[in-house]
């Protein structure tokens, strides 16, 4: 029998529920026999699996039983050496990753358009971030990744560097030649961190782009969630080479897991890596039809244009559309949540859709979907916008202010028009995807100053910039 076919935790979870047992344990919904009664109907059922460590069920902390057999499936799957469960999303996937390899001072080579959750990682192991700006793709306006040779630079100058961290792929599913940077990195014996949290699926093969895992890197987060059939929060964290200490990875992930983490999400995670082993030939054939169909549809719509991968490798199930009208990539999400069709994310001139894992016979509503998006675009007309956006690529830079001296200056406001030039006091993150545009203690440019003014001009969201509204910005006191 092949082992992938078992869903040894959440069989357990089954079993247990058909004891119809008698709960004196936490939580304090009794496995469900205690619900709020205007949420009963929706969550009864899931909470007869809300359940804890009991016998039979094992410890996330200390696994030994189906938990363990679990990991060890997961990890067979992706074929590397241990693959662990993470409650609290690739979050804290990033910290464990960054925690265990770097301590205070160590040099850290980072790729600069990474998640929040990398920088935080840094802050709280008082390293020494060494940023490389990533190649910028003037179609999609958007920062892909780095190149081959900014890291090599970045190593002549830093060659006492504990890791390189990595994003692959971006948001929108761009991949790079990450091949060769983890041979670069490796040649140097420098471990290569990647966060793939939008690359669980790369496992399955063409169409997709190759996996992390697969070309080399030493340690991988994947987001189940994000594309796997698993809840919110639901991760993955593996280990795929000896340059890592696996002691301190389970040692950081005991410190910032949740002592009380969630079966339910588990419990999806199981399925989840269930559903990929799975995966069939004929479910990709499938999939990739119904993709292309959509695909056709939308580039019948004249006021958007459907953005196309370099190369054409790119992950499949994102689908990135363009205004090719007046309005910006925020304004054309609003109109689509108007007709009740929700994106991933927008920018000044883009909207992300991702698209599901679909198995053959599965059935989702994209033909729906395109009736109504053909609707409301019908009265956008288009409008030929040939805007060149100008980014800085292939620079290297670092904290204009360390972490450890932020406390020693004091604070002042300035208006956003004449903030170029100062150190950043606070971190502004247009989110999603949660991305920094700038750092506390980074310097600001006029080009950050230019990209901030268009985020806010199109409508972008942002976490921290407390004084945003009001055109200012916080800046630390150098004189």
């Amino acid at each position: 029998m092949n082992k992938q076919n078992r869903i040894p935790l959440y069989e357990a979870l089954v079993d247990h529920r058909s004891k119809n047992s008698i709960s004196f344990h936490v939580p304090g919904h009794k496995s469900g026999k205690i619900p709020h009664q205007k949420a009963e109907n929706i969550f009864e059922d899931i909470l007869r699996i809300d359940v804890t460590e009991l016998t039979g069920l094992d410890d996330l902390h200390s696994p030994e039983g189906v938990i363990n057999e679990a990991q060890e499936l997961l990890a067979a799957l992706y074929q590397v050496k241990n693959s662990f469960f993470l409650v609290n999303g690739s979050t804290v996937g990033n910290l464990a990753m960054i925690l265990s390899i770097c301590e205070k001072n160590d040099v850290i080579l980072v790729q600069r358009n990474c998640h929040k959750s990398v920088l935080n990682a840094i802050k709280l192991a008082k390293a020494r971030p060494i940023f490389l700006e990533p190649d910028y793709n003037q179609e999609w306006k958007t920062a892909t990744g780095v190149s081959k040779e900014i890291v090599e630079n970045a190593i002549s100058h830093y060659p006492e560097a504990k890791a390189i961290v990595l994003t692959y792929p971006n948001y929108y599913g761009m991949v790079y030649d990450l091949k060769s940077v983890i041979q670069l990195a490796h040649l140097h014996n420098i471990p290569v961190l990647v966060d793939e949290a939008h690359g669980p699926h790369f496992i399955l093969g063409d169409p997709f782009p190759a996996s992390a895992i697969e070309l080399g890197a030493d340690m991988v987060v994947h987001s189940a969630h994000k594309t796997l059939p698993a809840m919110t929060m639901g991760s993955y964290l593996h280990i795929n080479s000896s340059r890592i200490n696996t002691d301190r990875v389970k040692d950081y992930l005991q410190m910032l897991q949740s002592s009380s983490p969630s079966y339910v999400i588990m419990a999806s995670l199981d399925l989840a890596r269930h559903y990929l082993a799975r995966y069939q030939q004929s479910d990709i054939e499938y999939l990739l039809n119904k993709i292309a169909n959509f695909k056709k549809e939308l580039k019948a719509i004249k006021s958007i244009k459907v953005l196309e991968y370099p190369d054409s490798n790119g992950d499949t199930l994102k689908v990135t559309i363009q205004s090719r009208s007046k309005l910006s990539g925020f304004e054309l999400q609003k109109r689509l949540e108007e007709i009740g069709v929700y994106t991933e994310l927008a920018d000044p001139y883009n909207v992300l859709l991702i698209l599901p894992l679909l198995k053959q016979n599965q059935d989702f509503p994209l033909v729906e979907a395109c009736r109504r998006i053909k609707e409301i675009f019908v009265d956008i007309p288009y409008y030929q916008n040939e805007e060149e956006v100008l980014i800085t690529s292939g620079k290297i830079s670092e904290l204009a202010i360390p972490y450890e001296k932020w406390s020693f200056y004091e604070q002042e406001v300035k208006d956003i028009s004449t903030a170029a030039g100062f150190i950043c006091a606070e971190t502004i993150i247009p989110y999603p995807p949660g991305i920094p545009l700038l750092l506390t203690g980074e310097l600001i440019t006029e080009e950050k100053i230019s990209q901030l003014y268009h985020l806010k001009k199109t409508g972008a969201r942002f976490q921290g910039g407390s004084c945003l509204d009001k055109n200012q910005i916080i800046t630390f006191k150098t004189t």
